[in-house]
């Protein structure tokens, strides 16, 4: 039994922040019942190519930018613009623990979906809303979409190659981060709800913000700007606080090193044929690399062409010193850790035969992560689900189908 097989999440939400949360709270065990548009769905469905491929080799239609946030859910269709619509959600909210919906700030309301009138039919209800600013200030009418928001939040100005450089300017992040971190900080923020409720009996709104997280996550680089007053600039693939902290060439590639204290840039250096450098009055410490990192790191470039990237990473791992190579997804894939760990996974699928997934980085013990199902069809159980929850028949459902509600 997986740790939250006795909830149940109605998951309104839709693209990647939202469904993320869900995927992770069904994961754990939760019953995610996804809801979407009939004849329409996700508009991830359609973010392809790439899709799935069957075994004829031909495009399913599934996305597979779908398919990486919605495993162990189960999808109804429902148009809930219609009153019936309004109604069969309502009513599914009212037998639910958790609602995530990501809709514009009091998109909802409109239909009666909102925090508001579903909390007067079910108190205990947990309703996470994720939006772009959150439901106050000025921005919380705008739409925030994870890229604007890397820009805005701060994220691209320290991201790219550093002023002057060829190639200099801001860059996004390879993947929508801030719609992954908003998920994992929604679904945190979902836990610590329940844990209220398991105390109090009472249900809440959780007001997520994309900018709010973002914000967040700038970490360390926010502290280097609130406690000087001067805002980080970009350093490409360098780090703004430890030096050496980046990636140098090999003869045959590329690596990254990361020296994370003064003992480890000894053995670095021992390595690289250059043990004086751990004695040099500019280098002897992180603080005084730091500041001197524009005479140290041409004399690690001009010393790491000579091995190739397989070299230096069987001899600075024997060294203890951290590394690694700059591996494309192939190669990811194909590692012997990831590989050990089983972090790809394949589950049955109706179009496709099976369908790989990414597995979950979660490890519990006594509860472990399950892998009950492919991310759905569009409207794969929506009969199964309106019988066994509302206890529509089969007559009723041809009847909402017939009318367009389903």
């Amino acid at each position: 039994m997986g740790a939250l097989s006795h909830l149940r999440v109605l998951d309104l939400s839709r693209v990647l922040a939202g469904p993320w949360a869900g995927q992770i709270l069904a994961d754990l065990g939760a019953d995610v019942i996804k809801i979407e548009r009939p004849g329409k769905g996700d508009d991830t469905r359609e973010w392809g190519p790439p899709f799935l491929r069957g075994a004829d080799g031909e495009d399913t239609t599934e996305a597979a930018y779908y398919l990486s946030a919605n495993r162990n859910k189960r999808s109804v269709t429902i148009d809930f613009t219609q009153a019936a619509g309004q109604r069969l959600v309502s009513d599914l909210a009212l037998q639910s623990d958790i609602l995530i919906e990501n809709f514009k700030v009091g998109g909802l309301a409109a239909y009666g979906l909102d925090y508001a009138a579903l909390k007067v039919i079910n108190p205990r209800l947990i309703y996470c809303s994720i939006t772009g600013f959150g439901q106050t200030g000025p921005y919380a009418k705008r739409a925030g979409y994870d890229f604007m928001i890397q820009g805005l939040g701060g994220l691209m100005s320290l991201t790219g190659r550093a002023d002057g450089e060829d190639g200099s300017g801001p860059v996004k992040a390879g993947v929508a981060l801030t719609d992954i971190l908003t998920g994992l900080y929604s679904s945190v923020a979902v836990l610590a709800a329940l844990a209220h409720r398991d105390r109090t009996g009472e249900g809440q709104h959780i007001d997520m913000a994309l900018l709010d997280v973002q914000v967040a996550c700038l970490a360390n680089q926010a502290m280097n700007y609130l406690t000087t007053g001067i805002a980080p600039q970009r350093l490409g693939n360098a780090h703004p606080n430890i030096v050496p902290y980046q990636d140098f060439p090999t003869a045959d590639g590329d690596f990254i090193l990361t020296v994370g204290n003064d003992a480890q840039f000894r053995r670095f250096a021992e390595v690289a044929g250059h043990p004086h450098w751990a004695g040099d009055p500019r280098f002897r410490t992180n603080g005084l690399r730091v500041a001197n990192r524009l005479a140290l790191i041409p004399l690690i470039r001009q010393a790491t062409v000579f091995k190739t990237t397989a070299q230096w990473v069987s001899q600075l791992e024997a060294a203890g010193v951290p590394c690694g190579p700059v591996n494309d997804l192939a190669q990811v894939f194909a590692d012997p850790q990831v590989l050990a760990r089983g972090l790809r996974v394949e589950l049955p699928h109706g179009l496709a035969g099976s369908v790989p997934q990414v597995a979950s980085p979660l490890r519990l013990s006594e509860s472990p992560v399950e892998y009950r199902s492919a991310p759905p069809l569009l409207g794969e159980h929506t009969e199964v689900v309106l019988a066994q929850l509302l206890g529509l028949t089969g007559e009723q459902v041809v009847q909402l189908r017939e009318a367009g509600v389903v």
